[in-house]
């Protein structure tokens, strides 16, 4: 008994459309590779599911690039719009001008310069006058602030130094003004203290002695 034949629509089932979505993905990368390997064809698969999800196969034999450019030959459709050429040959000026910038700064260091003419080594020699005297004129702008810098600890030190030995002697004037108070007051407790003795004088004389 064969089976049904399904009917090509939408499934609305969305568990069933990713079961199918699934099986028949891998069936047709199988039937590529097999394409690949039996008929030594260029084969170039994109397969984006519903949710975004990108699956590929490519030809072992060829790259991305080179089944586009054939691609793009035969057919004679524009792959890229005027705005990807646009940044694509902007990366290009870039790429040549950074490895322009590279040959330079190899040039600057005294590197590769056999190859080059009177006229373009004397330009390499004015180049890197102009950036020694560029410099030692910011090294010497450097060196004034640092001096200035300098100037200015200094005389905050001093400034600090100064209103610490006042403080210092400030708090030593009260110190000695509380020593001196504490003395004054252990005299006067001593003297408080003290017993008040005298010798009593006798009026008459010792009749005794007087005998």
């Amino acid at each position: 008994m064969g089976r049904g034949k399904i009917e090509i629509k939408r499934i609305e089932n969305s568990t069933n459309r990713q079961v199918t979505y699934s099986k028949r993905k891998n069936g047709i990368m199988k039937k590529a590779k097999e394409l690949t390997v039996l008929c030594d064809a260029k084969v170039s698969l994109i397969i984006f599911s519903s949710s975004g999800k990108m699956s590929e196969y490519r030809s072992p034999s060829a790259t991305m690039t080179e089944i586009l450019d054939k691609y793009h030959k035969y057919s004679g459709k524009r792959l890229w719009d005027a705005k990807h050429e646009f940044l694509s040959n902007e990366l290009d000026r870039i790429k040549k001008e950074n490895d322009n910038m590279q040959i330079e700064l190899r040039h600057l260091k005294g590197e590769d310069v056999n190859s080059l003419h009177h006229k373009e080594l004397a330009t390499i020699e004015e180049a890197l006058d102009n950036g020694l005297t560029k410099v030692r004129a910011k090294e010497m702008e450097v060196f004034k602030m640092l001096k200035k810098n300098e100037r200015m600890l200094e005389e905050e030190n001093k400034r600090l130094n100064y209103i610490l030995h006042q403080q210092q002697m400030a708090m030593d004037g009260c110190v000695r003004e509380m020593q001196n108070d504490y003395h004054h007051k252990e005299r006067d407790y001593h003297h408080s203290q003290m017993p008040f003795t005298f010798r009593v004088q006798p009026i008459q004389p010792n009749l005794q002695e007087a005998k």
